[in-house]
């Protein structure tokens, strides 16, 4: 009982199927075609006029973080480092510093995540027992030209460019 054994015959042996001319050729003829017939008529394309239009972002989205405020204005951040210790790519940097409001004892000092290594997996938020950070800033689009700009500190944290307001999130949400 041997195994059965298909032999398939191999192709391109002639010296045009090694060249692969004629399939690059039909290759582009179906690019061209598909060019022609959208540029008479791009009403069956997909697009999103982007800068114009945003694109609808679903409460559960994981956008560029934020670090939420009590109603007095001070930073709910107790400095606790559990966002730092359960980030997975080690982009959260925390120092911490007494506290002079007596709201707690701690508060940052510093506190600066690289966007460049930052994952977006969110474990930072779960991991705040305080609720002091947040992914929900609406901001979906993050670039920059050069690498000091992707490092964010507590001033961009607290504003950051193109955030939700507060009341109209828990309404959307809600």
């Amino acid at each position: 009982m041997g195994a059965k054994i298909k032999v398939v015959e191999r192709k391109g042996k002639t010296f045009f199927e090694q060249l692969y001319l004629i399939e690059i050729f039909k290759g582009m003829a179906v690019t061209v075609g598909h060019f022609f017939r959208n540029l008479r008529d791009n009403s069956n394309l997909y697009v999103r006029h982007y800068p114009e239009v945003k694109p609808e972002i679903t409460p559960r989205w994981r956008g560029r973080h934020r670090l939420t405020l009590h109603e007095d204005g001070s930073i709910k951040c107790v400095a606790c480092f559990m966002c730092q210790t359960n980030c997975p790519s080690e982009c959260i940097m925390i120092e911490a510093g007494e506290r002079e409001d007596g709201v707690s004892e701690k508060m940052p000092v510093k506190f600066e995540i690289d966007l460049l290594e930052c994952i977006y997996c969110g474990y930072c938020v779960e991991a705040c027992p305080m609720d002091a950070i947040r992914m929900d800033s609406g901001v979906f689009s993050v670039t920059s030209s050069n690498r000091e700009n992707m490092m964010i500190g507590i001033a961009e944290l607290i504003e950051p460019p193109g955030a939700f307001n507060e009341d109209e999130y828990q309404k959307g949400v809600g």
